[in-house]
């Protein structure tokens, strides 16, 4: 059996952040070819077009983390009805200087949770304009717009509502297949 590397990112820099309890649970739910690595984000500068030329170790270091996986999973919050500045620096980074995106063609999910009902919708919707602009192969569907609470999400990757871990179980089940559609067509 094949091992896929999927690169994931917690859009929150929170130490109490719902995403990063979800991204725990979506490890724990997915299928065990693949393999779960985090890409942090929260130690880069803001980026500038003036690091270009030379860029710095911390942003080296995310595009070097991206071009070790697979494929990448983005696991993020909603903010002021978009990504959070954080994550969209990440992409940024990751994408510059011109000619060097490191999302071309990479296989990518995108799912978030947050307290209200809409869980992430809006974020989402602005983090998957960006990615397509960047050219990653987005997952279209199913579309994961996850409502937390501690009762279903109490801790450490556990889900206790059985509909709500049967649905991440067939989303991962899911981005695994696109995964595998993505990288036969276009190889990494």
């Amino acid at each position: 059996m094949s091992k896929y590397k999927v690169g994931y990112f917690v859009g929150s820099l929170s130490s109490k952040s719902v995403n990063r309890e979800l991204s725990k649970a979506l490890i724990r739910l997915a299928s065990p070819d693949l393999e779960f690595t985090e890409i942090p984000i929260g130690n880069l500068p803001l980026y500038s077009p003036d690091y270009d030329a030379s860029y710095p170790p911390e942003a080296a270091a995310l595009k070097d983390a991206i071009r070790q996986v697979d494929a990448v999973l983005f696991v993020t919050p909603e903010y002021n009805r978009s990504i959070p500045g954080a994550l969209k620096n990440a992409i940024d980074w990751a994408s510059r200087p011109w000619g060097q995106n490191s999302f071309d063609h990479i296989p990518a999910g995108v799912i978030g949770a947050s307290i209200g009902q809409i869980g992430t919708a809006v974020a989402q919707q602005s983090l998957r304009a960006v990615l397509s602009f960047c050219n990653a192969r987005q997952m279209t569907a199913p579309e994961a717009y996850i409502q937390y609470t501690p009762q279903i999400f109490p801790g450490d990757g556990e889900v206790t509502d059985e509909s709500t871990k049967a649905f991440l179980t067939g989303y991962m089940a899911e981005f695994r297949d696109h995964i595998v559609r993505v990288l036969t067509v276009l190889p990494r």
